[in-house]
């Protein structure tokens, strides 16, 4: 998954992509873990997908739920995919298979 289905600049090692939506109280918590964790790790982007304005990729990668995380290394591969609001812990660990 590049920057053109992102809409956003993946990270030079990894990506954190979260698929949100506008009235999903747990995607704000999300989006904090995730930009905590983004921040920590050298070369790791966050990136938040509004699911309701791209239903193209929601469709295309089986989204069911907000939020939804997928973990991609550094070509774009899904190394890593949950639903619902993650403990940063896994997220730590979940970056470790894509790094």
């Amino acid at each position: 998954m590049g920057a053109a289905e992102l809409g956003a600049e993946p990270g030079r090692r990894a990506s954190l992509v979260q698929f949100s939506s506008a009235f999903c109280q747990p995607c704000r918590a999300t989006r904090r873990i995730l930009a905590e964790v983004a921040a920590m790790v050298e070369g790791v982007a966050h990136v938040e997908i509004d699911a309701e304005e791209r239903l193209d990729l929601v469709r295309a990668l089986g989204i069911e739920k907000t939020p939804t995380v997928l973990v991609l290394d550094a070509t774009g591969r899904i190394v890593r995919r949950a639903a619902g609001m993650p403990r940063k812990v896994d997220v730590i660990a979940a970056l470790g298979a894509a790094v």
